[in-house]
């Protein structure tokens, strides 16, 4: 092995141990008993407890399941709907030419400008009138919303890939429009829509402030909520914080690496200029 390969080696090394060092020091809070804040340096902890763990398994009479269940639920939803309208529309978008085309995609590329918490007021005054406030249902319409501009800017840049002499071919065959959509775009497009699923999983699953906002009772809380009830004015209960958010990571960590063969392709294809 040459000076230059065992160079980069040792800098990935030191890279990966400057990355690990926060996760294996929540680890460490996770597994030590008690709910102090830990000053040492060494993220290896002494005495290895589950104490953590098992109160938040066992609050509340099955608290963490239920909001488990909604976190599943709230993120599985919001990704099948934003991925099922964000599909026909980045479809249109990339071949067809109509009035307001540009206009179009402008509005959605501008909606990604500004954060969510920009229009919590005026969301909470709609789901407040559609009596759907601090039900999954409210949360689930508007994760769908801000979800839905971001997968129709990911999909149409890979549908704009994919060469429309494969649907010339299949019109001179007979396929009708839909036929062609569904049969041949939809499979090859399917590392873009695994991607785009997945951020859009990712987003709803970890997003806190409009849950916390649009939802007041605790058994219809989201995980993100859930962690921060741990955090209060004067103590926070780090022991407790720390095991419920490597709960929390769990799922889309095996997301993650379940679909990653899938990333590389979705990223690079999707990313050409509309």
């Amino acid at each position: 092995m040459n000076p230059r390969s065992v160079g980069v080696h040792l800098v990935l090394i030191l890279a990966c141990m400057v990355a690990l060092y926060p996760v294996l020091w929540v680890v460490k809070m996770a597994l030590t008993t008690g709910q102090s804040f830990s000053m040492s340096g060494n993220p290896i902890p002494t005495d290895v407890s589950f104490d953590n763990f098992t109160h938040i398994f066992t609050m509340g009479e099955g608290l963490f399941w239920r909001q488990l269940f909604n976190s599943v639920v709230v993120a599985a939803v919001t990704t099948a709907v934003g991925v099922m309208l964000a599909c026909t529309a980045a479809y249109a978008f990339s071949r067809f030419r109509f009035p307001g085309r540009k206009v179009g995609l402008a509005s959605f590329l501008i909606t990604q400008m500004f954060p969510g918490v920009v229009m919590a007021i005026p969301l909470y005054i709609l789901l407040d009138e559609l009596k759907l406030l601090n039900s999954l249902t409210g949360l689930v319409l508007v994760y769908s919303t801000s979800a839905i501009p971001f997968c129709v800017w990911m999909l149409k840049g890979y549908f704009d890939t994919i060469p429309k002499d494969l649907e010339e071919a299949a019109i001179m065959d007979g396929a009708s429009q839909w036929t062609i959509f569904t049969r041949i775009i939809l499979p090859l497009a399917r590392p873009a829509i695994v991607v785009t699923a997945l951020f859009s999983f990712m987003t709803a699953w970890n997003e806190f402030i409009l849950a916390a906002t649009f939802l007041n009772d605790e058994r219809m809380f989201t995980l993100p909520v859930m962690l921060q009830r741990f955090v209060g004015d004067y103590s926070t209960q780090w022991g407790y914080f720390a095991a419920g958010a490597i709960l929390v990571s769990l799922p889309v960590m095996a997301l993650f690496f379940r679909l990653q063969r899938h990333l590389v392709g979705g990223l690079t294809a999707g990313g050409v200029k509309g």
